[in-house]
C-alpha cells in the first residue's frame, strides 16, 4: 500500500509563480505536458540540483559585462551580444535602467540595421536614416557620408548629413554629427536616397598650445599635422591637429584645464572660451 506524500502550500506571487513553472519547465519537471513546481521543490529538497547565491557579483564585473554587452552590439556582433544579455538578466544585481535596456534588446534586436547601413557604406550610397536623441526625441538624417568611429568607450556614427540644425559647434562643421548606434531605433527605417556619396567628412585644423608638464608627457596623436615646440620661457608646445567635431575637441582638451589654450582658429577659441565662461559662473554661486 502507498504511503501518500505530506503537502505543503506555497504563499507566492503570481509572479514568482510563474517564473518557478518556467524553471521547472526548462528543467524538464513536468506533470503530462504542463511545468509541476512540486518536483522542482522536491528535486531542490534533495541537492539534485544546486543552488547557488544571485547577488554576490561585483559591481566591476557587472559593468564589464555591461559594456562588453553594448560593444558586441554596436559591432554587430548580435550572437555574442545575446549571449552576455542572458547572463546578466539572471543576475539580481543588475539595476533597473540597465535590466530594462537588456530586455528592450532582446525583444528587437538591432539586427537589421547595422547590415543595412554597413552594406551602405562599404558601397557608398547616401541614406536616410531615423534616430533618437538623448531625451528620445525622434530625428531624420539624410547620410552622405559616414563612418563607425570609438569615442568616449562607445560606438558613434560620425557622419556627414544635408540637414543643419546644430548651434553648439562652428559653421565650417555643422554638417557633421555623432550619432550613437545604441540610439538608433531596431524597427529604424534606414532607405537609399539620391545623391553623391562624399569622401570624408568636413574638416579644419585647430592650433593650440601645451604647457607645464603636459607640454613634456604630451603624446602626438594620429590626428596631430604639426607638433612643434616654440621658443619660450618656460617652454611651448604647439600642437595643428586636424579635426571634425568641436564637441570631442573640447571634451578632449578641457581636461588639461590650465595647461592648454587654443590659439585659433577664432570661432573655435571663441565657442570654448563661451563654455568656459558658463561654467564659472555657475560656481559664482555656490548652492551649498
Amino acid at each position: 500500500m502507498s504511503r501518500k506524500g505530506e503537502s505543503i502550500t506555497l504563499s507566492i506571487s503570481d509572479r514568482d509563480k510563474t517564473n518557478l513553472e518556467a524553471i521547472a519547465m526548462e528543467l524538464g519537471m513536468t506533470w503530462g505536458d504542463r511545468p509541476n513546481i512540486s518536483k522542482l521543490v522536491e528535486a531542490i529538497a534533495r541537492k539534485q540540483i544546486q543552488i547557488s547565491k544571485n547577488n554576490d557579483w561585483e559591481s566591476d564585473r557587472i559593468e564589464s559585462l555591461a559594456r562588453t554587452f553594448r560593444l558586441l552590439t554596436d559591432y554587430g556582433e548580435l550572437e555574442k551580444a545575446q549571449i552576455i544579455a542572458h547572463l546578466l538578466l539572471e543576475r539580481s544585481e543588475l539595476n533597473t535602467p540597465l535590466r530594462r535596456d537588456i530586455e528592450r534588446f532582446l525583444d528587437k534586436p538591432p539586427e537589421m540595421w547595422r547590415h543595412t547601413i554597413d552594406r551602405y557604406i562599404k558601397q557608398n550610397q547616401p541614406f536616410r536614416l531615423q534616430y533618437l536623441d538623448a531625451a528620445d526625441h525622434p530625428h531624420e538624417f539624410s547620410i552622405y557620408y559616414a563612418k563607425v568611429a570609438a569615442h568616449d568607450k562607445r560606438l558613434y556614427l560620425d557622419c556627414w548629413c544635408e540637414d543643419i540644425a546644430r548651434t553648439d559647434t562652428v559653421t565650417a562643421l555643422q554638417h557633421n554629427r555623432s550619432l550613437r548606434l545604441d540610439r538608433i531605433p531596431p524597427e529604424v527605417a534606414i532607405t537609399p536616397i539620391q545623391g553623391k556619396w562624399r569622401s570624408e567628412l568636413d574638416q579644419i585644423h585647430v592650433t593650440f598650445n601645451l604647457s607645464g608638464n603636459l607640454a613634456f608627457a604630451y603624446k602626438p596623436r594620429d590626428e596631430d599635422i604639426d607638433n612643434t615646440w616654440l621658443d619660450r620661457n618656460p617652454p611651448i608646445r604647439q600642437i595643428i591637429r586636424k579635426i571634425s567635431s568641436t564637441f570631442w575637441f573640447y571634451r578632449d582638451i578641457i581636461s588639461y584645464a590650465e595647461d592648454c589654450e587654443i590659439v585659433e582658429p577664432k570661432d573655435v577659441r571663441i565657442k570654448f572660451t563661451e563654455k568656459v565662461r558658463s561654467l564659472y559662473l555657475k560656481y559664482q554661486n555656490p548652492k551649498i
